[in-house]
């Protein structure tokens, strides 16, 4: 085992996919993410784990290469049961290669062979029963790209859901009408990752804009509770008039969503920028507010964020959630509602 290349591992760790269609000549086209590769046999998807043999899609499957328990907030959910736990678990791969990316260990290690990264062979009744043994309430399927490994997640979320566990992604967002309904009855909140507006910066990261803004809009009228996190790159996606767009957008889907800001720092092959000021995250937040959106956070500068780290009433301004980083220090909501004015909260409060 030792002797193998991590492809030839993988592959003995993969099973049939369902997210596919057949093609002429044993093509096939997966539909599990934006690119809709179209696969001949013996080659692979974009994503690089998604593979045509003999005509057979062949997915991940059976194992993690990453596995932590970790406060939901640090998804970040923050609309999500508050002070709560999630197992997070992750695979290999990613449809996109990101610069900056801070999980590229996992998420670039069939590209990048620096990354070292080797999976570890589970069950789905080892990881549902980690979650029991420690009564944690949410599975996250994260780390790596998770619609590029979701017919694994199901079968983990599917098992998760019989013991009332929810289940949640962290995500790109690079989505299709058909991933999306495969995981739709097993799935109760997703994290999409808007890494700007601007259509050729999300080229330049393997990805389109336009499949994550649908993504964006079709979760929502799935009902899927959705949070949005954009990491504010100095001179990449930073501008006011980008951001302006961004907020607008989300604004036009719903001035419910969450909206993160978080901030950058050097990592994998992006070493130029600056680390994001607590300066620029609070004019990014500011811009949000003024867009329109309700529920606006800054992140990853604890203590430093002031407002923009906690949950207010939206229509009396009644401090409800107080966070320090990922740390609850108080929740004073009153089942989903504001202590003073009842206003409904929009989220998953219990």
């Amino acid at each position: 085992m030792a002797n193998l290349t991590l492809k030839e591992l993988l592959s003995r760790h993969a099973v049939e996919g369902a997210l596919c269609a057949p093609m002429d000549r044993q093509w096939v086209q997966c539909t599990a993410c934006g690119h809709r590769c179209k696969i001949p046999p013996g080659r692979d998807g974009i994503c690089k784990v998604r593979y045509n043999e003999g005509g057979t899609l062949m997915v991940p499957h059976g194992y993690v290469a990453g596995l932590a328990v970790d406060p939901i907030e640090k998804k970040p959910f923050f609309h999500v049961l508050p002070g709560s736990n999630a197992l997070s678990f992750g695979m290999l791969g990613c449809d996109y290669h990101c610069a900056y990316c801070q999980n590229w260990i996992t998420s670039q290690a069939i590209r990048d062979p620096a990354a070292g990264s080797r999976p570890s062979i589970v069950t789905a009744e080892h990881l549902v029963g980690i979650a029991l043994e420690q009564k944690i309430p949410v599975l996250t399927s994260t780390y790596n790209e998770p619609l590029i490994t979701s017919e694994w997640a199901v079968e983990v979320f599917t098992l998760a859901r019989t013991y009332g566990i929810r289940c949640s992604y962290v995500s790109n967002g690079n989505g299709t009408p058909e991933v999306l309904a495969y995981l739709r009855p097993f799935i109760d909140f997703y994290k999409v990752d808007l890494k700007g507006f601007n259509p050729k910066h999300y080229r330049e990261l393997g990805g389109r804009i336009d499949a994550v803004l649908e993504t964006i809009r079709a979760l929502k009228e799935m009902q899927v509770w959705i949070e949005i996190v954009t990491l504010l790159v100095p001179g990449f996606n930073d501008s006011p008039e980008e951001l302006r767009e961004i907020t607008r957008f989300l604004v036009s889907v719903s001035h419910d969503i969450p909206w993160h800001v978080t901030a950058f720092h050097q990592d994998y092959r992006m070493t130029e920028p600056h680390p994001t000021q607590a300066r620029e995250l609070l004019r990014a937040a500011e811009i949000g507010r003024e867009a329109g959106l309700r529920f606006v956070y800054a992140g990853n500068l604890p203590g430093q964020m002031g407002r923009y780290e906690n949950t207010y009433c939206p229509t009396c301004d009644e401090l409800l959630v107080e966070r320090v980083g990922f740390t609850v220090k108080r929740n004073l909501l009153r089942e989903g509602r504001c202590r003073k004015c009842a206003t409904v909260i929009p989220g998953v409060w219990s």
